[in-house]
This record gives structure tokens, sequence and C-alpha cells, in this order.
């Protein structure tokens, strides 16, 4: 029975090159000249630092054009608050891995709602959606690239 898994993972390689990149970008840029400004990956987080909030919000592009570049979606990152910490201030940017219950739900529910005949069944934070034609499982996959569900989605796992 043919069969795919729904995912929501980010390529840690391809994020540390990204934040690298505008780590290079900001050292670069002649309005953080002599400033503290800093991005940095710290335990599947990123870090930003500046001497204002100003700062922080004109590093959020840098870092938005790298990550969009390298083929992550910036759907993934979650923006903490900017918070004072010594002489500058800090964000700490999390990054989304797996699909939580709420948004599985959901996407079971849409499957449900196109009246395909298939099954989807969720598996930790992912989805496995079976069924019995694969022209079935394609239109599934086209629906869900559609939907706005705001979480990154990847498609595995397609077996015959």
């Amino acid at each position: 029975m043919p069969s795919f898994d729904v995912v929501s993972e980010v390529d840690q390689h391809e994020l540390t090159n990204a934040v690298d990149q505008a780590q290079k970008e900001i050292i670069n840029r002649y309005d953080f000249k002599g400033t503290s400004a800093n991005a940095e990956m710290s335990d599947s987080a990123i870090v930003l630092t500046a001497d204002s909030d100003f700062q922080i919000q004109q590093m959020h592009p840098i870092v938005y054009t790298k990550l969009s570049g390298r083929g992550i979606d910036i759907l993934c990152l979650e923006a903490g608050k900017v918070e004072n910490s010594g002489k500058g201030v800090k964000q700490r940017m999390s990054v989304k891995q797996g699909i939580d219950k709420e948004t599985a739900k959901k996407i079971v529910a849409k499957i449900k709602e196109s009246k395909l005949k298939v099954q989807a069944q969720i598996q930790g934070e992912q989805l496995r959606v079976t069924g019995k034609k694969r022209d079935d499982l394609q239109q599934v996959m086209q629906l869900l690239k559609s939907a706005e569900l705001g979480v990154p989605m990847q498609f595995q796992n397609f077996r015959d």
C-alpha cells in the first residue's frame, strides 16, 4: 500500500552555515562597525546580540535572507523577546523541529475534509499518510503544500 511521511525538519548543517554567513555580513556592514552586533548558534537556537533593540531589528533581514538562500523556511523560527543583558540586548530565536500535536491534528482534519481515500496517522512528531492510489497521495501533497498551517513541511519515504 503506497505511503509517505509528512515531517518538519531543519538541516542543522545548512542552519549553521546560514548563521555563519549572516555573522560575516554583520561584521562587514558599515552600520555595525564598532558595535557588539553578533549572530551565533546555541543548541538549536540562533542568538542575536547587539548594543540596541534597533540593531537587533536590523539583523533580522540579514538572518532571514541567509536562511532563505540556504533553503531553510523561516517559518521554523520563533523569535523570543528582546532582553537586556549587561551593556547590550539579546534575542533568542528558537528553531522548531517536528510537528506538534495541535498542528498534526489540523493536518489530519484537513486531509479528512478533502474526502480523498487516504488515511493519516500521527506518529510522534510526524504523520504517515497511506492510500490505495498513488494519485490520491500526490493530491494530498498538493493540498498540504497549499495549506497555510504555519509549519514548514517536507514529504519523505514515498513508497509504492
